[in-house]
């Protein structure tokens, strides 16, 4: 392949920086989800970009990009290809190989990767430090308490009584949250993840909290040590069905920005949570650099921390990254160069909603295989694609959620009706969806 002008030795052992400017880029994305699609299509805007890879991508995102058969957690071929295909950039998506190491590892061999080393990704991989850092820098959050035994955490919880919120440690893919609103279903939680363990070593702690009585905020930022520029706010809908009723699930839908919440508010979570989080990430010895994001519940003693991500939401990515109007690649080499304080980052003044299509079933198990039909039809939305794959030149139902329907619009309104239209064009065997995905900021506006 035909070189980018890039040294590949000039960049070093632990390499951050990305030295080519102005240079076209080949890049890996890593991960296969409606996330990464999202990311591959912001990324596919960019006049900086030459060639776009992902590993292992699923069907719709091989419609933008070149798919590759490796495993978000198979560090070394994900590396070997890197190098053998002159990659200048790779970008992680999902969170599992962000808390195993990934970028510490491609660092190490000159890859320059954007997303948060190991010792940073512990903000998601351990939700019991994040509530102690919170806990020591005194940023706002739930009451709580960690415990390693069952008996133990038993007792807690028949002391205190419902509601309350009980948590697994480690990454659970979006599962391993239980807002218990009886004593019966807090206990069921904590044999489910303690003793049954449904989540593996990831529940071999656990943290319960104060249920906190409110509604619930996303803000994804950018950040560079403590350099933080917050992206639009959105607001995911997590509960399988509508009314927010149902078990906790990955998130069936999300929109932005929220119209309904003062903006004094929105600039009271960042000031009070996400950029005292970054300092103190920074005075730990582990300073963050990607994308934070910072789940939030707006209290009546205002904003508090719910938790932290150490990568784009999902599926907040698939409504926040159509609204961006700034170059993501440019943003990210800022990123790593630490010029993010100098970018000028737009984002437009129009709204999105994103609807998810999941498999009949989900969260719990479900069936694949299924032909998706009417895709060809959808008008008026980008279609992001989850749990897709191709058989015979078929695009097939892959995984719980399926699709992830997005729209832009002037308002949430607009954007809310097109994104609906578009789903109800959309058709596969079981398909299930909310239909109250973005309502709360018509019913509050």
């Amino acid at each position: 392949m035909k070189s980018t002008g890039v040294s590949r030795q000039s960049r070093g052992r632990n390499a951050r920086s990305f030295d080519g400017e102005g240079a076209t880029l080949r890049i890996l994305v890593v991960g296969r989800g409606g996330r990464e699609h999202a990311i591959v299509w912001a990324l596919k805007k960019s006049n900086r970009v030459r060639q776009i890879y992902c590993a292992p991508g699923n069907a719709g995102i091989a419609q933008l990009a070149e798919c590759v058969p490796i495993g978000e957690l198979d560090f070394e071929s994900l590396s070997r290809f890197a190098l053998d295909h002159a990659v200048d950039l790779v970008v992680v998506g999902p969170d599992d190989p962000l808390s195993e190491g990934i970028v510490d590892y491609m660092e190490k061999r000159g890859i320059p990767v954007f997303g948060p080393r190991k010792n940073a990704a512990i903000l998601e991989g351990s939700k019991a430090f994040t509530k102690q850092l919170l806990k020591k820098y005194n940023i706002p959050t739930a009451d709580f308490e960690t415990f390693d035994r069952y008996e133990d955490a038993l007792a807690y919880v028949r002391r205190n009584g419902a509601p309350i919120v009980v948590k697994a440690d480690g990454l659970a893919a979006g599962k391993g949250v239980v807002v218990a609103r009886t004593l019966d279903e807090a206990e069921q939680a904590l044999k489910r993840i303690m003793v049954d363990k449904a989540f593996g070593k990831s529940g071999e702690r656990v943290v319960i909290e104060q249920f906190m009585q409110g509604q619930e905020m996303s803000i994804l930022s950018f950040v560079d040590g403590a350099v933080v520029r917050p992206m639009v706010p959105s607001q995911d809908h997590k509960p399988a069905f509508d009314g927010d009723r149902g078990p906790n699930t990955g998130g069936m839908g999300t929109y932005a920005p929220l119209p309904h919440i003062p903006q004094s508010v929105i600039d009271e979570a960042i000031e009070t949570i996400i950029r005292p989080t970054a300092e103190a990430m920074v005075k730990e010895g582990r300073p963050f650099r990607g994308v934070l994001y910072a789940g939030l519940m707006i209290t009546p003693e205002g904003p508090k921390t719910v938790e932290f991500n150490a990568r784009f939401g999902d599926p907040e990515a698939q409504v926040v990254l159509p609204l961006l109007e700034t170059d993501l690649v440019d943003i990210m080499l800022a990123t790593l160069n630490g010029r993010l304080g100098d970018m000028d980052i737009r984002w437009s003044d129009e709204a999105a909603v994103c609807v998810i299509m999941a498999s009949s079933g989900y969260p719990g198990g479900y069936e694949k295989g299924f032909p998706i039909e009417g895709l060809d039809q959808v008008r008026d939305s980008i279609v992001f694609h989850a749990g897709t794959a191709a058989r015979d030149g078929t695009i097939v139902t892959n995984g719980g959620r399926v699709l992830g329907v997005t729209a832009r619009g002037a308002n949430i309104a607009e954007a809310r009706a097109k994104a609906y239209a578009d789903v109800a064009r959309i058709r596969f065997h079981g398909a299930h969806y909310r239909t109250d995905i973005a309502q709360k900021a018509l019913q509050n506006g």
